[in-house]
């Protein structure tokens, strides 16, 4: 018996590695041999890189009285970003759209439609506070966060596909490589099908190779990576003609695990969505599997750097700090909140 190391630290939302198997059908998509792939370099028709994340956050929790019929709300912020980089390191890097969005989440059993908040400052230097309102269906205690959730993830769909070029879908075009790139933080969103985006997952959750392939994982050399796979989003083993959503798959190592953690450490798991067509891997997706481990292993970051190296890559952990600062201080933001509700229930201070 051995015990390593699992090396993303406790107090995050999982561990980086469970595990658990595929319930559906994976499928060989590029070649039926399991063997490494090995990198190539990122050529110079890639112009543009983006990362794409968002970060979401609950405010305060809320208590709606209306003429004595009470439904939960809840004040919210998201921040939906991007980093602009040049692949081959010729430009300095840039962020996009980092700017946070307020949400005041409630009930659509709530009667009538909830005003806009406005949070007026005391200080002007620190800024005003505008809470748009957005319903959720039910009454549930957890439907606030997950309307704020949602509205993130959107956010990052619309983003992504704003910034990504078109992905031609041919067999064999050579130059099919988009020359601008988003890499989106956890799988692709539905709605970016046709277009340059990458799901980078970092968490090893679900086992979609099976105990005769998931060896080859530890045997990867950095930058390297394994064949290209297809598998359905909801496969739960029905045929394909009823599958709601096809994507690519396959595994980059971005560096080596030490001896002390488990040999699948320094993996992440890309994505892309797939046509229907099962006869093919486009050239296009072909060739960004090619590159990508190339541009990763220049991107991931190190252990002294972020908890949660190599796969919180660079740029990511920039976009996150930038958006947190955009949300500003929670414990100012709700200072704010409760200011506001005492003037607005007429009590003094």
């Amino acid at each position: 018996m051995q015990i390593r190391l699992d090396p993303w630290p406790v107090d995050t939302l999982d561990g980086q590695l469970t595990l658990k198997p595929f319930a559906g059908l994976v499928y060989d998509a590029e070649t039926p041999r399991w063997a490494a792939v090995a990198q190539k370099p990122v050529p110079e028709s890639l112009k543009r890189v983006l990362t794409i994340d968002g970060k979401p956050r609950m405010e305060a929790r809320l208590l709606v009285d209306d003429d004595g019929k009470l439904s939960v709300a809840g004040f919210g912020a998201y921040v939906v970003g991007a980093v602009d980089l040049c692949p081959h390191g010729t430009r300095q890097a840039e962020l996009l759209n980092v700017e946070a969005k307020r949400i005041l989440a409630y009930s659509d059993e709530a009667e009538g439609r909830m005003p806009i908040s406005r949070f007026s400052p005391r200080n002007p230097h620190t800024g005003a506070l505008e809470y748009q309102p957005h319903s959720f269906a039910g009454s549930q205690l957890e439907g606030p966060k997950s309307a704020v959730q949602r509205l993130m993830l959107a956010g990052e769909q619309t983003l992504a596909a704003q910034l990504a070029s078109a992905l031609p879908l041919d067999e064999t075009d050579v130059n099919a490589l988009a020359d601008t790139l988003v890499l989106q933080d956890g799988p692709v969103r539905i709605g970016t099908a046709g277009s340059a985006v990458v799901g980078c997952v970092k968490t090893l959750h679900t086992d979609y190779l099976g105990a005769d392939r998931i060896g080859l994982l530890s045997e990867l050399k950095p930058g390297e990576r394994t064949p290209i796979l297809r598998f359905a989003v909801g496969d739960n083993g029905l045929t394909q003609a009823q599958h709601r959503e096809q994507r690519f798959t396959w595994y980059v190592r971005l560096s080596e695990a030490p001896f002390y953690q488990h040999p699948l450490a320094g993996v992440m798991r890309l994505e892309m969505h797939a046509p229907e067509d099962t006869d093919f891997v486009p050239r296009a997706v072909q060739d960004i599997a090619n590159l990508s481990g190339s541009l990763l292993c220049r991107l991931a970051s190190q252990p002294h750097k972020d908890a949660r190296a190599p796969q919180n890559l660079i740029p990511t952990a920039a976009l996150e700090q930038a958006m947190g600062r955009a949300m500003g201080s929670l414990d100012l933001v709700t200072r704010r909140i409760r200011s506001h509700l005492v003037r607005e229930l007429g009590v003094v201070a």
